[in-house]
């Protein structure tokens, strides 16, 4: 083979022994370089993170808060703001109680530092060991929950400047607090800080700070707690509610005990001083009366409002008392300060006693805004006592058929407002129990107009049971009312319910048949000065022809002479209601006058505003806590009065007709049809002029007599029309568009009931909600 060969050239025998050095080399020496590989870039990655991280921190931090001894040491409440941004009250600002650093106990200084930050006097602001600690509990035990890293110092930080929503705890503020603390630490003494901690932090019961805590629970300064008491103070701040020794004992001796177990472990006392602690009753020194703390008048008066406001507030992940915040409510004061007087006063309203309570709630239908509530009355100077307007134990009677029956009769089956339905003997289905109104008596035949004016019960279970339980429940559940298990027919005359709830319903009857889920915040101000703001985004629920049928004939309820409603009448003013009571089961009711009852409701609007009220008593089986026939009467009376008051000054309109509901008359009263359904070719018997009033009672004659309320315009203007029913091939959509300039008008015969009624059931049953003035045995209780 000649030299020249290319296998044997100088470049050939260089990579045969580059080959075979690299076959001499160990297996394991590929690893040792992948891994050298791996951790040079590990590096590079974790030196640009830290970079990144570090320059994050700076630019996060140059934008922090300015220090100040001001936030560090202001008690830091919250202020919450009626609808025109005036101040209603500040939390737990009443007979705060400060300590001068010179007088705070070693005893509890060694208690905080032991359970909250046992490297206070080592760190400067921020602990790394603490923050690398809290990160591998978190790994090791990560069902124990997530730890915190954050110092004393920090804890003080976002007290004073930040919210303690767990949203707003991004890297952003963690940056910030960071850098704040170390400021602080930089700025004042390890005791100046604590101090600034003790005085502070909130305690539970609308108090802050721990020498007003101190006083609070035992009566007496900080210097004078034992052990065991301090150890209490010391750990309430974690979980203020959790920790209350009144109504948690349980649970605050165990996180005394835990405090007293890191006093320990911290070497700050021995183990026979925490043994003989721990061996102390928790509620032992405990002070079992407390002085009511005075409020300012507004804060009396909007004490059931506020107490919501701030059950909301924390909903939407913030700590009324804990953060300084600046709470914007939607609350008109002086609708507010109305219900108060009308509920507290006999200037307008005769109560029987002090004992009737009243709750009442008033929404916007626009919007969805809880303009002012009453939780009841006589109630002294409790603050957040029971709130009887959002209490759901008791059913709100006949106000539930427009809801439960004829509303999903409309919507559903397109029913007319002259539809037939039979006032006669009634069974519940699938039962042996009979249904009977309060007189016992039937009508027999009526058209669903007098069914609700008169509040007759079986026409309304015929409707409902027409529609089915199924699709009726659905209906209401669009409006607020939800309930786990499927409701019955006996639900059709009383769904337990609230006031809140029943304004909040009755609010889309107003507004065309939208449903606005009611809402008390406007918007929430963190201490740092961001801004978030609240509104409630309304949904179609139900047909605008639907909401307008339903309002036509509630506004018969109030203006017809045989309307339950009448009580509540207002000259001039376009409104529309319904009218509930509930009687005693039939088990006690030969305790009671006959004619007794035990709820008495009225849920009523107009365009601006939707009201709904309760009357009873807390405890209506004991002697003497029964509605007679006047007292019945006080739910339609509150109701007129606050009306009248919140519809001072507002525009007075009626509302306008959606052109696929269609208008006849039928036995001289006005009715109305919806375009295209089965009830509108009626045969007619004659024909007659379209009339366009609102009512058989008309109120657009009274709009027409002295009163305060401006009639700016009228639904619809008349004209004739030859006589002739629709037999219109549109369906029975969801317009909203006005009236149509030309309607069909017939007369069709109808029976016709005109007396008065004060509606009532009375039934067998064990489980029967019951309606007007019912006997049913279902209370609502």
């Amino acid at each position: 083979m000649s030299n020249q060969d290319p296998k044997y050239s100088r470049v050939a025998q260089k990579n045969q022994k580059i080959k075979k050095r690299r076959s001499a080399e160990p297996k394991d020496g590929k690893f040792k370089i992948f891994f050298k590989r791996s951790v040079i870039t590990l590096i590079l990655f974790l030196e640009v993170a830290i970079a990144v991280g570090a320059t994050a921190f700076f630019l996060y931090a140059k934008n922090a808060p300015t220090l100040s001894e001001s936030k560090l040491s202001s008690t830091g409440s919250t202020v919450i703001y009626d609808a025109e941004g005036k101040k209603i009250t500040s939390l737990g600002t009443q007979n705060r109680l400060k300590v001068e650093s010179q007088n705070v106990p070693q005893q509890l200084k060694d208690a905080i530092v032991s359970i909250e930050d046992r490297r206070f006097y080592k760190h400067h602001g921020v602990d790394p060991v603490r923050i690398i600690g809290a990160a591998l509990s978190n790994i090791k035990s990560p069902s124990q929950g997530l730890q915190g890293g954050s110092t004393l110092d920090q804890q003080l930080i976002k007290l004073s400047f930040y919210s303690t929503k767990r949203s707003d705890q991004t890297f952003r503020r963690k940056a910030q607090e960071a850098w704040l603390a170390l400021k602080m630490d930089n700025t004042y003494s390890k005791d100046q800080i604590l101090n600034f901690y003790i005085n502070k932090v909130f305690m539970g019961y609308g108090t802050f700070g721990m020498q007003t805590a101190a006083h609070y629970y035992y009566g007496k300064s900080l210097k004078n707690l034992t052990l065991a008491q301090t150890a209490l103070i010391a750990g309430i701040p974690n979980a203020p509610s959790d920790y209350n020794p009144y109504s948690n004992p349980q649970l605050a001796t165990k996180r005394r005990n835990e405090v007293l177990s890191a006093m320990v472990a911290n070497k700050k006392i021995t183990s026979a001083q925490a043994a003989q602690a721990e061996n102390e009753n928790i509620k032992n020194g405990l002070v079992t009366t407390h002085q009511s703390q005075k409020k300012s008048q507004n804060a009396k008066i909007a004490d059931s409002y506020i107490k919501e406001v701030i059950t909301d507030a924390k909903k939407k992940g913030y700590d009324p008392y804990k953060d300084s915040l600046k709470i914007y409510t939607n609350l008109d004061m002086k609708a507010q300060k109305n219900l108060y007087n009308l509920a507290n006063s006999n200037s307008e309203i005769s109560y029987p006693d002090d004992k009737l309570q009243v709750a009442s709630t008033i929404v916007n239908p626009n919007n969805g805004k809880v303009v002012a509530m009453i939780g009841g009355r006589k109630t002294g100077d409790v603050t957040y006592g029971l709130n009887r307007a959002v209490q759901t134990d008791r059913t709100n009677g006949s106000t539930a058929k427009p809801l439960m029956d004829y509303g999903p009769a409309i919507e559903y089956l397109s029913w007319a407002t002259y539809h037939h339905l039979k006032d006669t003997a009634y069974i519940y289905p699938g039962s042996n129990i009979s249904l009977y109104d309060f007189d016992r008596s039937y009508k027999g035949s009526m058209t669903m107009r007098n069914a609700i004016i008169q509040s007759r019960n079986i026409p309304a279970i015929r409707a409902l049971e027409a529609v089915g339980i199924t699709k009726a429940q659905n209906f209401i559940s669009k409006l607020g009312f939800k309930y786990s298990k499927t409701l019955e027919f006996q639900n059709g005359i009383g769904l337990p319910s609230s006031t809140l709830q029943n304004a909040a319903a009755y609010a889309a009857f107003a507004n065309g048949g939208t449903y606005y889920k009611p809402s008390y915040i406007s918007s929430i101000e963190t201490n740092d000065g961001e801004v978030k703001n609240y509104s409630s985004s309304g949904k179609q629920v139900m047909q605008s022809s639907t909401a307008y049928m339903l309002t036509d004939m509630m506004k018969d309820v109030i203006t017809n002479s045989s309307g339950t409603g009448r009580y509540a009448n207002i000259s001039g003013l376009y409104q529309a209601g319904k009218t509930g009571t509930n009687s005693y089961p039939s088990d006690v009711a030969s305790k009671f006058p006959s004619s007794a009852d035990m709820d008495s409701w009225f849920n009523g609007y107009t365009k601006h505003y939707s009201i709904s009220v309760w009357v009873g008593y807390d405890h209506p089986y004991e002697a003497n806590n029964y509605l007679d026939t006047a007292s019945a009467r006080i739910a339609s009376y509150f109701y007129k009065y606050a009306m009248e008051n919140v519809s001072q000054g507002k525009t007075n309109t009626d509302w306008e007709r959606p052109s696929n509901v269609l208008v006849k008359t039928v036995n001289g009263v006005r009715e109305l049809y919806l375009a295209g359904s089965p009830e509108s070719t009626v045969s007619e018997s004659s024909s007659e002029k379209k009339s366009s009033s609102s009512s058989s009672d008309s109120i657009s004659s009274m709009t027409s007599s002295s009163s305060f309320f401006s009639d700016s315009s009228s639904e619809e203007s008349s004209s004739s029309e030859d006589s002739s029913s629709s037999s219109s091939s549109s369906s029975s959509s969801s317009s909203s568009s006005s009236s149509s300039s030309s309607e069909p008008s017939t007369t069709t015969s109808s029976s016709s009931n005109s007396s008065e009624q004060q509606q009532s059931t009375s039934t067998s049953s064990s489980s029967q909600p019951s309606s007007d003035s019912s006997s049913s045995s279902n209370n609502g209780q």
